[in-house]
């Protein structure tokens, strides 16, 4: 029975053994172990906060993005808007340009055509004198005998030229 209950002193110098371990524990590990817990668990508490923040400045950066695009949204609205209208600007101005253009050119085509109508009138009232003349040379160049000959030949030329 000796190995089951132990001996008086035995006792003792376990349980000074044990306080000198349990100071020397207390004195040298259990602060630094202490502190490094204290430690961690400052810094887990830190990066919790910092996260929370950064979830708080996420939602604030999500909704000013969302904000920018409505924003770019409009501004695209806008400027297609301007741009459509500056092209149908653009469009009537060259179709009113080109009105003007065909317009100016028809009076210069009627101004041609006049000018030319009157150089024809011209030549032709040219050839008529040619021809009146030509008629006379014809009349001076035979000459006629007699008063009976010179009325008949004029009065087939008035005849001829009635023709035509």
């Amino acid at each position: 029975m000796d190995l089951i209950s132990p001996a008086s002193g035995l006792i003792i110098w376990q349980l000074l053994i044990f306080l000198a371990v349990l100071f020397i524990l207390g004195k040298f590990a259990w602060k630094p172990i202490l502190n490094a817990l204290n430690e961690r668990e400052s810094s887990i508490e830190e990066a919790l906060l910092s996260a929370e923040k950064a979830k708080e400045e996420m939602k604030q950066l999500q909704a000013s993005n969302e904000q920018l695009l409505a924003e770019a949204r409009k501004e695209r609205e806008t400027m297609l808007k301007e741009a459509t209208s500056a092209a149908n600007k653009i469009k009537d101005t060259a179709r009113e340009e080109g009105e003007k253009e065909r317009k100016r050119m028809v009076e210069d085509a009627s101004l041609e055509i006049e000018s030319q109508k009157k150089a024809a009138l011209a030549d032709v009232k040219q050839q008529v004198a040619a021809l009146s003349v030509q008629i006379a040379e014809k009349i001076l160049r035979e000459n006629l005998q007699g008063e009976t000959a010179q009325k008949s030949y004029i009065d087939k030329l008035v005849n001829d030229l009635n023709e035509n």
